[in-house]
């Protein structure tokens, strides 16, 4: 019953990132508002303390209080995403830096973790839907292959500005310029 049930809850995930890509896809706009990106990585972190806690994992907020004129439920999935991916990929006992701040005369979101890495032929590849780097984790860590394709697109959506720096063995780190 706990095998059906995981495996239901991952379907219904799943089909929730189709129809959000989907969504994504129409190009419709939504009404945007000033959004405070730190008050929202903070409501992030604290979704996902237990995920934390279960690997051993310091999750950390750095940065400053600034806004940009967003969808917040979508600003919300950006961070979600990359601090969840921060997460599910870091090593235990590893950690994971969110930094939220000015960077000249934009706001910068950075994720940066001391996970697994993504090697270099990989990189630009993991923003696919439904691209995994390494496969034969897929049913070990979870998740749909979805998140990081939901994440570019949301970046292009508020005309912001993704990078991805990683290194095998040492981490990644995912940067969005507003």
């Amino acid at each position: 019953i706990g095998h059906i049930r995981k495996e239901a809850s991952r379907l219904v995930t799943l089909i929730e990132d189709i129809l959000r890509l989907s969504q994504l896809d129409e190009g419709r706009q939504m009404p945007s508002e000033q959004v405070d990106l730190f008050e929202l990585a903070d409501e992030v972190r604290s979704v996902l303390e237990g995920a934390c806690e279960a690997k051993h994992i310091n999750m950390k907020l750095m940065g400053e209080h600034v806004c940009v004129d967003g969808v917040k439920r979508l600003l919300y999935e950006i961070i979600y995403n990359l601090c969840d991916n921060a997460i599910r990929y870091n090593k235990p006992g590893g950690s994971v830096r969110v930094n939220i701040g000015m960077h000249g005369e934009h706001v910068l979101l950075t994720v940066k973790d001391t996970g697994i890495g993504i090697p270099k032929e990989s990189q630009e590849r993991v923003f696919e839907r439904f691209y995994r780097v390494d496969k034969s984790r897929s049913k070990q860590t979870g998740g749909t292959g979805l998140g990081l394709a939901i994440v570019k697109h949301i970046v292009a959506q508020h005309h912001a500005r993704l990078d991805l720096k990683s290194q095998v063995g040492v981490g990644t780190e995912v940067s969005v310029l507003f």
